[in-house]
């Protein structure tokens, strides 16, 4: 397990510092009201989420340890969301509407009210 937990740990430094440098240049190229930096690490997270695990299916050039290292290390350090729209679509290949919908709409509408509550709270 401690292994484990190192593989997860060393790629999720190494994920966030890449999504502050991501952010960072992006920020320095465009100014928009758009939360650009954002969307753009987001995007990557889910690019390279996808590309990672398509080929670990189509070959097995990634041991357990290396998926640890870039799946929930690096893509989870780079961005959570990554692995959200990836859950997501396993539910949109399982066909399982339902929870692809309420996954989507309930972690968005939730994590938005989750928010609002911890300013509030911060307040107190």
């Amino acid at each position: 397990m401690i292994k484990q937990l190192l593989w997860v740990g060393l790629g999720g430094g190494i994920g966030s510092i890449f999504r502050y440098l991501t952010s960072v240049w992006v920020l320095k190229r465009y100014a928009a009201d758009f939360p650009l930096a954002t969307f753009v690490v987001n995007m990557v997270g889910c690019l390279l989420i996808g590309l990672i695990v398509g080929l670990s299916f189509r070959a097995q050039w990634i041991d357990q340890h290396m998926k640890l290292f870039l799946v929930t290390g690096f893509c989870g350090g780079y961005t959570t969301f990554s692995t959200f729209s990836l859950e997501n679509w396993g539910l949109l290949e399982a066909g399982n509407y339902t929870s692809l919908f309420l996954n989507i709409v309930g972690s968005v509408l939730l994590g938005i009210l989750a928010v609002w509550i911890g300013l509030w709270l911060a307040k107190l």
